[in-house]
Protein backbone atom coordinates (compact mmCIF):
# COMPACT_ATOMS: atom_id res chain seq x y z
CA UNK A 1 0.00 0.00 0.00
CA UNK A 2 1.31 3.42 -0.94
CA UNK A 3 2.20 5.71 1.91
CA UNK A 4 2.39 9.48 1.67
CA UNK A 5 5.75 10.89 2.65
CA UNK A 6 5.90 14.70 2.60
CA UNK A 7 9.17 16.46 1.97
CA UNK A 8 9.98 19.76 3.61
CA UNK A 9 12.36 22.30 2.10
CA UNK A 10 15.85 20.93 1.99
CA UNK A 11 14.67 17.33 1.84
CA UNK A 12 13.93 17.13 5.56
CA UNK A 13 11.02 14.98 6.70
CA UNK A 14 11.51 15.02 10.46
CA UNK A 15 10.56 18.66 11.01
CA UNK A 16 6.99 19.83 11.37
CA UNK A 17 7.09 22.97 9.21
CA UNK A 18 3.76 24.00 7.74
CA UNK A 19 5.39 24.58 4.33
CA UNK A 20 5.33 20.88 3.59
CA UNK A 21 1.55 20.96 3.93
CA UNK A 22 1.16 23.81 1.46
CA UNK A 23 1.00 26.73 3.88
CA UNK A 24 3.30 29.48 5.07
CA UNK A 25 4.07 30.19 8.70
CA UNK A 26 1.82 33.10 9.69
CA UNK A 27 1.80 32.96 13.49
CA UNK A 28 4.67 32.93 15.96
CA UNK A 29 5.76 29.58 17.40
CA UNK A 30 5.92 30.42 21.09
CA UNK A 31 3.85 27.71 22.78
CA UNK A 32 6.05 25.44 24.89
CA UNK A 33 5.44 22.12 26.63
CA UNK A 34 3.66 23.39 29.71
CA UNK A 35 1.59 25.89 27.75
CA UNK A 36 0.48 23.11 25.37
CA UNK A 37 -0.44 20.87 28.31
CA UNK A 38 -2.18 23.81 29.98
CA UNK A 39 -4.34 24.40 26.89
CA UNK A 40 -5.49 20.76 26.88
CA UNK A 41 -5.93 20.65 30.67
CA UNK A 42 -7.84 23.95 30.77
CA UNK A 43 -10.33 22.80 28.14
CA UNK A 44 -10.96 19.61 30.13
CA UNK A 45 -11.08 21.59 33.42
CA UNK A 46 -12.13 19.07 36.04
CA UNK A 47 -13.09 21.88 38.42
CA UNK A 48 -15.57 23.17 35.85
CA UNK A 49 -16.91 19.79 34.81
CA UNK A 50 -17.29 18.25 38.26
CA UNK A 51 -18.69 21.37 39.89
CA UNK A 52 -21.25 21.67 37.07
CA UNK A 53 -22.41 18.07 36.66
CA UNK A 54 -21.97 16.39 40.06
CA UNK A 55 -25.44 17.46 41.18
CA UNK A 56 -27.01 16.04 38.02
CA UNK A 57 -25.28 12.72 38.60
CA UNK A 58 -26.57 12.59 42.18
CA UNK A 59 -30.10 12.96 40.83
CA UNK A 60 -29.80 10.60 37.85
CA UNK A 61 -27.41 7.93 39.17
CA UNK A 62 -26.80 8.57 42.85
CA UNK A 63 -23.32 8.73 44.43
CA UNK A 64 -22.44 5.34 42.92
CA UNK A 65 -22.47 7.06 39.55
CA UNK A 66 -18.92 8.28 40.17
CA UNK A 67 -17.65 4.75 39.41
CA UNK A 68 -18.33 5.38 35.74
CA UNK A 69 -15.50 7.95 35.80
CA UNK A 70 -12.56 5.47 35.53
CA UNK A 71 -14.19 3.82 32.50
CA UNK A 72 -14.51 7.19 30.78
CA UNK A 73 -10.84 7.92 31.50
CA UNK A 74 -9.72 4.65 29.93
CA UNK A 75 -11.84 5.29 26.84
CA UNK A 76 -10.84 8.93 26.42
CA UNK A 77 -7.16 8.12 26.97
CA UNK A 78 -7.38 5.69 24.07
CA UNK A 79 -8.97 8.43 21.94
CA UNK A 80 -6.26 10.90 23.00
CA UNK A 81 -3.54 8.44 21.99
CA UNK A 82 -5.08 8.03 18.54
CA UNK A 83 -5.36 11.79 18.18
CA UNK A 84 -1.72 12.01 19.22
CA UNK A 85 -0.74 9.62 16.45
CA UNK A 86 -2.55 11.86 13.96
CA UNK A 87 -1.14 15.10 15.38
CA UNK A 88 2.39 13.69 15.09
CA UNK A 89 1.84 13.04 11.38
CA UNK A 90 -0.10 16.16 10.41
CA UNK A 91 0.82 18.89 12.95
CA UNK A 92 -1.32 21.59 11.34
CA UNK A 93 -3.94 23.92 12.82
CA UNK A 94 -7.43 22.56 12.21
CA UNK A 95 -7.00 19.13 13.85
CA UNK A 96 -9.86 16.78 12.79
CA UNK A 97 -10.72 18.98 9.80
CA UNK A 98 -7.15 18.70 8.53
CA UNK A 99 -6.72 15.02 9.37
CA UNK A 100 -9.92 13.79 7.76
CA UNK A 101 -9.56 16.10 4.74
CA UNK A 102 -6.05 14.95 3.96
CA UNK A 103 -6.32 11.27 4.78
CA UNK A 104 -9.85 10.39 3.78
CA UNK A 105 -11.80 12.90 1.74
CA UNK A 106 -11.97 16.72 1.66
CA UNK A 107 -15.77 16.64 1.75
CA UNK A 108 -15.78 14.46 4.84
CA UNK A 109 -13.07 16.67 6.30
CA UNK A 110 -15.19 19.76 5.77
CA UNK A 111 -18.15 18.09 7.47
CA UNK A 112 -15.91 17.18 10.41
CA UNK A 113 -14.67 20.76 10.58
CA UNK A 114 -18.21 22.12 10.56
CA UNK A 115 -19.30 19.76 13.35
CA UNK A 116 -16.24 20.83 15.35
CA UNK A 117 -17.19 24.48 14.81
CA UNK A 118 -20.75 23.87 16.05
CA UNK A 119 -19.35 22.12 19.12
CA UNK A 120 -16.91 24.88 20.01
CA UNK A 121 -19.50 27.59 19.41
CA UNK A 122 -21.99 26.06 21.83
CA UNK A 123 -19.59 24.76 24.49
CA UNK A 124 -17.97 28.14 25.12
CA UNK A 125 -21.42 29.53 25.93
CA UNK A 126 -22.25 26.49 28.09
CA UNK A 127 -19.08 26.92 30.13
CA UNK A 128 -19.37 30.69 30.55
CA UNK A 129 -23.06 30.42 31.42
CA UNK A 130 -22.05 28.29 34.41
CA UNK A 131 -20.24 31.25 36.00
CA UNK A 132 -23.29 33.46 35.78
CA UNK A 133 -26.00 30.94 36.60
CA UNK A 134 -24.54 28.72 39.33
CA UNK A 135 -21.28 30.11 40.73
CA UNK A 136 -21.46 33.89 41.08
CA UNK A 137 -24.93 33.93 42.72
CA UNK A 138 -23.57 31.72 45.51
CA UNK A 139 -20.22 33.48 45.74
CA UNK A 140 -21.63 37.02 45.80
CA UNK A 141 -24.92 36.16 47.52
CA UNK A 142 -27.43 37.49 45.03
CA UNK A 143 -30.46 35.99 43.32
CA UNK A 144 -29.68 34.66 39.89
CA UNK A 145 -32.16 35.33 37.11
CA UNK A 146 -32.24 34.56 33.40
CA UNK A 147 -31.60 38.24 32.65
CA UNK A 148 -28.55 38.77 34.85
CA UNK A 149 -27.14 35.39 33.82
CA UNK A 150 -27.45 36.50 30.20
CA UNK A 151 -25.73 39.83 30.81
CA UNK A 152 -22.90 38.39 32.90
CA UNK A 153 -22.22 35.60 30.41
CA UNK A 154 -22.07 38.15 27.60
CA UNK A 155 -19.54 40.24 29.54
CA UNK A 156 -17.39 37.20 30.38
CA UNK A 157 -17.36 36.20 26.70
CA UNK A 158 -16.32 39.74 25.78
CA UNK A 159 -13.31 39.70 28.13
CA UNK A 160 -12.23 36.30 26.79
CA UNK A 161 -12.52 37.53 23.20
CA UNK A 162 -10.41 40.60 24.00
CA UNK A 163 -7.63 38.43 25.43
CA UNK A 164 -7.70 35.90 22.58
CA UNK A 165 -7.90 38.56 19.88
CA UNK A 166 -5.30 40.98 21.21
CA UNK A 167 -2.52 38.73 22.54
CA UNK A 168 -1.79 35.02 22.32
CA UNK A 169 1.08 35.47 24.78
CA UNK A 170 -1.16 37.01 27.44
CA UNK A 171 -3.88 34.46 26.75
CA UNK A 172 -1.36 31.70 27.48
CA UNK A 173 -0.04 33.49 30.56
CA UNK A 174 -3.53 33.82 32.01
CA UNK A 175 -4.24 30.19 31.15
CA UNK A 176 -0.94 28.94 32.62
CA UNK A 177 -1.73 30.76 35.88
CA UNK A 178 -5.27 29.37 35.96
CA UNK A 179 -4.13 25.79 35.29
CA UNK A 180 -1.40 26.02 37.94
CA UNK A 181 -3.94 27.35 40.43
CA UNK A 182 -6.41 24.61 39.52
CA UNK A 183 -3.82 21.84 39.89
CA UNK A 184 -2.56 23.12 43.25
CA UNK A 185 -6.06 23.92 44.49
CA UNK A 186 -7.56 20.55 43.57
CA UNK A 187 -4.68 18.62 45.12
CA UNK A 188 -4.93 20.71 48.30
CA UNK A 189 -8.70 20.17 48.46
CA UNK A 190 -8.37 16.40 48.14
CA UNK A 191 -5.75 16.25 50.89
CA UNK A 192 -7.65 18.60 53.22
CA UNK A 193 -11.00 16.91 52.71
CA UNK A 194 -9.66 13.44 53.39
CA UNK A 195 -7.53 14.58 56.36
CA UNK A 196 -10.26 16.62 58.06
CA UNK A 197 -12.88 14.00 57.30
CA UNK A 198 -10.71 11.27 58.79
CA UNK A 199 -9.94 13.25 61.97
CA UNK A 200 -13.58 14.27 62.38
CA UNK A 201 -14.76 10.74 61.55
CA UNK A 202 -17.13 12.00 58.89
CA UNK A 203 -15.96 9.72 56.09
CA UNK A 204 -18.85 7.48 55.06
CA UNK A 205 -17.63 4.65 52.84
CA UNK A 206 -21.21 3.49 52.29
CA UNK A 207 -21.83 6.63 50.24
CA UNK A 208 -19.46 5.37 47.55
CA UNK A 209 -21.88 2.53 46.77
CA UNK A 210 -25.17 4.26 47.53
CA UNK A 211 -27.71 4.95 44.82
CA UNK A 212 -29.17 7.81 46.88
CA UNK A 213 -32.69 8.71 45.81
CA UNK A 214 -32.38 6.47 42.73
CA UNK A 215 -34.08 3.08 43.23
CA UNK A 216 -31.59 0.22 43.52
CA UNK A 217 -33.86 -2.08 41.54
CA UNK A 218 -33.03 -1.83 37.86
CA UNK A 219 -30.07 0.46 38.60
CA UNK A 220 -27.74 -1.42 36.22
CA UNK A 221 -30.41 -1.78 33.54
CA UNK A 222 -29.30 -0.44 30.14
CA UNK A 223 -32.72 1.17 29.77
CA UNK A 224 -35.09 1.14 26.83
CA UNK A 225 -34.89 2.17 23.21
CA UNK A 226 -35.49 5.82 24.10
CA UNK A 227 -34.11 6.01 27.64
CA UNK A 228 -30.78 5.18 29.28
CA UNK A 229 -30.66 3.40 32.62
CA UNK A 230 -29.50 5.16 35.85
CA UNK A 231 -26.01 3.66 35.75
CA UNK A 232 -25.51 4.64 32.10
CA UNK A 233 -26.52 8.25 32.80
CA UNK A 234 -23.68 8.42 35.30
CA UNK A 235 -21.25 8.37 32.36
CA UNK A 236 -22.34 11.88 31.46
CA UNK A 237 -20.22 13.16 34.36
CA UNK A 238 -17.01 12.06 32.67
CA UNK A 239 -18.30 12.40 29.10
CA UNK A 240 -18.96 16.11 29.62
CA UNK A 241 -15.78 16.77 31.58
CA UNK A 242 -13.05 14.80 29.78
CA UNK A 243 -13.33 16.44 26.38
CA UNK A 244 -11.37 19.10 24.55
CA UNK A 245 -7.89 17.66 25.10
CA UNK A 246 -7.43 17.86 21.33
CA UNK A 247 -7.36 21.66 21.63
CA UNK A 248 -3.58 21.37 21.97
CA UNK A 249 -3.49 20.02 18.40
CA UNK A 250 -5.36 23.07 17.15
CA UNK A 251 -2.43 25.26 18.19
CA UNK A 252 0.07 23.06 16.36
CA UNK A 253 1.34 25.87 14.13
CA UNK A 254 2.08 28.00 17.22
CA UNK A 255 3.75 25.20 19.21
CA UNK A 256 7.45 24.46 19.35
CA UNK A 257 8.19 20.93 18.08
CA UNK A 258 4.45 20.14 17.84
CA UNK A 259 4.82 16.57 16.60
CA UNK A 260 6.35 15.62 19.95
CA UNK A 261 4.84 18.18 22.31
CA UNK A 262 1.17 18.04 21.25
CA UNK A 263 0.59 14.24 21.55
CA UNK A 264 2.18 14.24 24.99
CA UNK A 265 0.12 17.24 26.08
CA UNK A 266 -3.13 15.51 25.10
CA UNK A 267 -2.72 12.17 26.84
CA UNK A 268 -1.06 13.73 29.88
CA UNK A 269 -3.97 16.15 30.25
CA UNK A 270 -6.46 13.28 30.14
CA UNK A 271 -4.55 11.19 32.68
CA UNK A 272 -3.86 14.11 35.03
CA UNK A 273 -7.49 15.20 34.88
CA UNK A 274 -8.69 11.64 35.30
CA UNK A 275 -6.62 10.71 38.34
CA UNK A 276 -7.02 14.02 40.15
CA UNK A 277 -10.70 14.28 39.28
CA UNK A 278 -11.49 10.79 40.56
CA UNK A 279 -9.67 11.40 43.84
CA UNK A 280 -11.69 14.59 44.27
CA UNK A 281 -14.95 12.78 43.49
CA UNK A 282 -14.16 10.09 46.06
CA UNK A 283 -13.31 12.69 48.72
CA UNK A 284 -16.49 14.69 48.14
CA UNK A 285 -18.69 11.59 48.02
CA UNK A 286 -17.21 10.20 51.24
CA UNK A 287 -18.18 13.47 52.92
CA UNK A 288 -21.53 13.95 51.19
CA UNK A 289 -23.50 13.28 54.36
CA UNK A 290 -27.04 12.53 53.24
CA UNK A 291 -26.73 12.23 49.44
CA UNK A 292 -30.50 12.52 48.98
CA UNK A 293 -30.54 15.95 50.64
CA UNK A 294 -27.32 16.99 48.93
CA UNK A 295 -28.85 16.23 45.52
CA UNK A 296 -31.41 19.00 46.12
CA UNK A 297 -28.66 21.65 46.21
CA UNK A 298 -27.69 23.66 43.16
CA UNK A 299 -24.06 23.72 44.37
CA UNK A 300 -23.45 20.37 46.12
CA UNK A 301 -19.64 20.50 45.80
CA UNK A 302 -19.44 23.92 47.44
CA UNK A 303 -21.86 22.82 50.16
CA UNK A 304 -19.73 19.81 51.12
CA UNK A 305 -16.51 21.82 51.21
CA UNK A 306 -18.07 24.68 53.22
CA UNK A 307 -19.48 22.22 55.76
CA UNK A 308 -16.27 20.22 56.17
CA UNK A 309 -13.61 22.91 55.77
CA UNK A 310 -15.57 26.02 56.71
CA UNK A 311 -17.04 28.93 54.76
CA UNK A 312 -13.66 30.52 54.05
CA UNK A 313 -12.38 27.47 52.17
CA UNK A 314 -15.77 27.10 50.52
CA UNK A 315 -15.50 30.65 49.23
CA UNK A 316 -11.93 30.02 48.11
CA UNK A 317 -13.17 27.01 46.12
CA UNK A 318 -15.76 29.13 44.37
CA UNK A 319 -13.08 31.67 43.44
CA UNK A 320 -10.94 28.82 42.11
CA UNK A 321 -13.89 27.52 40.10
CA UNK A 322 -14.51 30.96 38.60
CA UNK A 323 -10.83 31.17 37.54
CA UNK A 324 -10.94 27.64 36.09
CA UNK A 325 -14.18 28.27 34.21
CA UNK A 326 -12.94 31.56 32.79
CA UNK A 327 -9.73 29.87 31.54
CA UNK A 328 -11.73 26.94 30.16
CA UNK A 329 -14.01 29.24 28.18
CA UNK A 330 -11.05 31.30 26.99
CA UNK A 331 -9.24 28.23 25.65
CA UNK A 332 -12.41 26.98 23.97
CA UNK A 333 -12.85 30.34 22.28
CA UNK A 334 -9.20 30.34 21.16
CA UNK A 335 -9.62 26.81 19.77
CA UNK A 336 -12.73 27.84 17.85
CA UNK A 337 -10.96 30.89 16.45
CA UNK A 338 -8.07 28.76 15.19
CA UNK A 339 -10.46 26.30 13.57
CA UNK A 340 -12.40 29.04 11.76
CA UNK A 341 -9.11 30.57 10.63
CA UNK A 342 -7.78 27.21 9.39
CA UNK A 343 -10.89 26.43 7.33
CA UNK A 344 -11.00 30.00 6.03
CA UNK A 345 -7.36 29.75 4.98
CA UNK A 346 -8.50 27.00 2.62
CA UNK A 347 -11.34 29.26 1.40
CA UNK A 348 -14.04 26.91 2.76
CA UNK A 349 -15.77 28.81 5.55
CA UNK A 350 -18.61 31.30 5.02
CA UNK A 351 -17.02 34.75 4.81
CA UNK A 352 -13.53 33.22 4.57
CA UNK A 353 -11.91 36.32 3.08
CA UNK A 354 -12.30 38.16 6.37
CA UNK A 355 -11.62 35.30 8.79
CA UNK A 356 -8.37 34.06 7.18
CA UNK A 357 -6.53 37.29 7.99
CA UNK A 358 -3.85 37.38 10.70
CA UNK A 359 -3.52 40.79 12.31
CA UNK A 360 -0.03 42.18 11.58
CA UNK A 361 -0.20 44.20 14.79
CA UNK A 362 -1.35 41.51 17.22
CA UNK A 363 -0.25 38.36 15.40
CA UNK A 364 -3.67 36.74 15.98
CA UNK A 365 -6.68 35.92 13.76
CA UNK A 366 -8.44 39.04 15.07
CA UNK A 367 -11.33 38.96 12.60
CA UNK A 368 -12.01 35.28 13.31
CA UNK A 369 -12.05 36.13 17.02
CA UNK A 370 -14.69 38.79 16.45
CA UNK A 371 -16.71 36.27 14.44
CA UNK A 372 -16.59 33.58 17.15
CA UNK A 373 -17.54 36.20 19.74
CA UNK A 374 -20.57 37.23 17.68
CA UNK A 375 -21.65 33.60 17.17
CA UNK A 376 -21.32 32.94 20.91
CA UNK A 377 -23.47 35.96 21.72
CA UNK A 378 -26.09 34.80 19.20
CA UNK A 379 -26.26 31.30 20.70
CA UNK A 380 -26.48 32.84 24.17
CA UNK A 381 -29.43 34.97 23.06
CA UNK A 382 -31.22 31.89 21.71
CA UNK A 383 -30.73 29.76 24.82
CA UNK A 384 -30.70 32.29 27.65
CA UNK A 385 -34.45 32.90 27.77
CA UNK A 386 -35.18 29.22 28.34
CA UNK A 387 -35.44 27.75 31.82
CA UNK A 388 -33.64 24.58 30.71
CA UNK A 389 -30.87 26.53 28.96
CA UNK A 390 -27.99 25.13 30.99
CA UNK A 391 -28.96 21.50 30.46
CA UNK A 392 -29.52 22.05 26.74
CA UNK A 393 -26.11 23.65 26.35
CA UNK A 394 -24.31 20.96 28.34
CA UNK A 395 -26.12 18.16 26.55
CA UNK A 396 -25.18 19.52 23.13
CA UNK A 397 -21.60 20.06 24.35
CA UNK A 398 -21.44 16.40 25.36
CA UNK A 399 -23.05 14.94 22.24
CA UNK A 400 -20.98 16.79 19.65
CA UNK A 401 -17.48 15.70 20.78
CA UNK A 402 -18.69 12.09 20.86
CA UNK A 403 -19.63 12.43 17.18
CA UNK A 404 -16.32 14.14 16.34
CA UNK A 405 -14.22 11.55 18.17
CA UNK A 406 -16.09 8.64 16.59
CA UNK A 407 -15.72 9.99 13.05
CA UNK A 408 -12.01 10.69 13.50
CA UNK A 409 -11.21 7.33 15.08
CA UNK A 410 -13.13 5.45 12.38
CA UNK A 411 -11.15 7.37 9.77
CA UNK A 412 -7.94 6.35 11.52
CA UNK A 413 -9.00 2.69 11.45
CA UNK A 414 -9.70 2.84 7.71
CA UNK A 415 -6.59 4.83 6.75
CA UNK A 416 -3.98 3.82 9.33
CA UNK A 417 -1.99 1.74 6.82
CA UNK A 418 -1.71 4.80 4.59
CA UNK A 419 -0.79 7.42 7.17
CA UNK A 420 2.20 9.70 6.62
CA UNK A 421 5.28 8.81 8.69
CA UNK A 422 5.25 9.88 12.31
CA UNK A 423 7.31 12.89 13.28
CA UNK A 424 7.52 12.24 16.99
CA UNK A 425 4.84 9.88 18.34
CA UNK A 426 3.50 6.48 17.29
CA UNK A 427 1.40 3.78 18.94
CA UNK A 428 3.59 0.93 17.71
CA UNK A 429 2.50 -2.50 18.90
CA UNK A 430 -0.15 -0.91 21.14
CA UNK A 431 -2.11 0.39 18.16
CA UNK A 432 -4.61 -2.48 17.87
CA UNK A 433 -5.47 -2.66 21.61
CA UNK A 434 -5.83 1.13 21.78
CA UNK A 435 -8.10 1.15 18.74
CA UNK A 436 -10.26 -1.62 20.20
CA UNK A 437 -10.71 0.24 23.48
CA UNK A 438 -11.50 3.51 21.72
CA UNK A 439 -14.08 1.97 19.37
CA UNK A 440 -15.88 0.07 22.13
CA UNK A 441 -15.95 3.14 24.35
CA UNK A 442 -17.22 5.49 21.62
CA UNK A 443 -19.93 3.06 20.52
CA UNK A 444 -21.08 2.79 24.12
CA UNK A 445 -20.96 6.56 24.61
CA UNK A 446 -23.13 7.23 21.57
CA UNK A 447 -25.75 4.89 23.02
CA UNK A 448 -26.17 7.30 25.94
CA UNK A 449 -27.64 9.91 23.64
CA UNK A 450 -30.64 7.83 22.65
CA UNK A 451 -32.24 9.11 25.86
CA UNK A 452 -35.29 11.27 25.20
CA UNK A 453 -33.76 14.11 27.25
CA UNK A 454 -31.31 14.70 24.38
CA UNK A 455 -33.98 15.55 21.81
CA UNK A 456 -33.17 19.26 22.07
CA UNK A 457 -29.42 18.79 21.51
CA UNK A 458 -30.07 16.45 18.58
CA UNK A 459 -32.30 19.11 17.02
CA UNK A 460 -29.51 21.67 17.46
CA UNK A 461 -27.04 19.31 15.79
CA UNK A 462 -29.40 18.59 12.89
CA UNK A 463 -30.14 22.28 12.35
CA UNK A 464 -26.44 23.16 12.30
CA UNK A 465 -25.70 20.24 9.97
CA UNK A 466 -28.47 21.41 7.65
CA UNK A 467 -26.95 24.89 7.53
CA UNK A 468 -23.55 23.36 6.86
CA UNK A 469 -24.99 21.14 4.12
CA UNK A 470 -26.35 24.18 2.30
CA UNK A 471 -22.97 25.90 2.31
CA UNK A 472 -21.17 22.65 1.38
CA UNK A 473 -23.47 22.24 -1.62
CA UNK A 474 -22.64 25.80 -2.64
CA UNK A 475 -18.92 25.04 -2.34
CA UNK A 476 -19.19 21.87 -4.42
CA UNK A 477 -21.10 23.64 -7.17
CA UNK A 478 -18.76 26.64 -7.22
CA UNK A 479 -15.58 24.52 -7.12
CA UNK A 480 -16.75 21.97 -9.69
CA UNK A 481 -17.16 19.05 -7.30
CA UNK A 482 -15.04 17.40 -4.63
CA UNK A 483 -11.85 17.74 -6.70
CA UNK A 484 -12.07 21.48 -6.24
CA UNK A 485 -11.69 21.01 -2.49
CA UNK A 486 -8.34 19.20 -2.63
CA UNK A 487 -6.03 20.29 0.19
CA UNK A 488 -3.09 22.62 -0.61
CA UNK A 489 0.00 20.84 -1.95
CA UNK A 490 -1.13 17.44 -0.74
CA UNK A 491 -3.20 14.65 -2.19
CA UNK A 492 -5.72 12.59 -0.32
CA UNK A 493 -4.56 9.02 0.16
CA UNK A 494 -7.38 7.75 -2.05
CA UNK A 495 -6.27 10.03 -4.89
CA UNK A 496 -2.69 8.95 -4.43
CA UNK A 497 -3.55 5.25 -4.58
CA UNK A 498 -5.65 5.80 -7.70
CA UNK A 499 -2.85 7.81 -9.27
CA UNK A 500 -0.36 5.10 -8.36
CA UNK A 501 -2.46 2.48 -10.09
CA UNK A 502 -2.77 4.67 -13.19
CA UNK A 503 0.99 5.23 -13.19
CA UNK A 504 1.74 1.54 -13.06
CA UNK A 505 -0.62 0.88 -15.96
CA UNK A 506 0.95 3.64 -18.04
CA UNK A 507 4.52 2.44 -17.38
CA UNK A 508 5.79 5.33 -15.35
CA UNK A 509 3.55 8.22 -16.28
CA UNK A 510 4.09 10.91 -13.69
CA UNK A 511 1.12 11.76 -11.51
CA UNK A 512 0.29 15.36 -10.69
CA UNK A 513 -0.77 16.87 -7.51
CA UNK A 514 -4.34 17.99 -7.23
CA UNK A 515 -3.75 20.91 -4.96
CA UNK A 516 -5.70 24.10 -5.29
CA UNK A 517 -4.09 27.46 -4.85
CA UNK A 518 -5.67 30.63 -3.60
Amino acid sequence: MTQYSPSAPGGRTADAGVEEFGYRQEMRRGTGRFASFAVAFAFVSIATGIFTTYGSVLNSSGPAGIWTWPIVIVGQTAVALIFGALAARIPVTGYSYQWVSRLANPVLGWIMGWISFTFLAVVVVAVDYTIASTVLPVLLQYEGTALNAWVITAVVLLFQALLVGLSTRWTERVNNFAVTAELIGMIALVVLLLAVGFVARELNVANLFSTGAVPAQGYLSPGTLTSAGPWMLGFLLGAFTIVGFESAANLAEETKDPARVVPRAMWQAVLASGVLGFLFLIAVTLLAGDPVELAKSGTPIADVIARVLGPFVGTALLVLVVIAIFACGMVILMTGVRLVWAISRDERFPGWRAWRQVSPRFGTPLNATAFMFAVGELILAVFATRTDALFSLFAAATLLPAVIYTGTVVMYVVKRRSLPPSKGFALGRWENPVLAVALVWLAFELLLFRDASFVGPWIYVLVMLALGAVYLAYLLVRRGGAKGLAMPDMRSVDAELDAGATTAAANGTETGKGAHRR
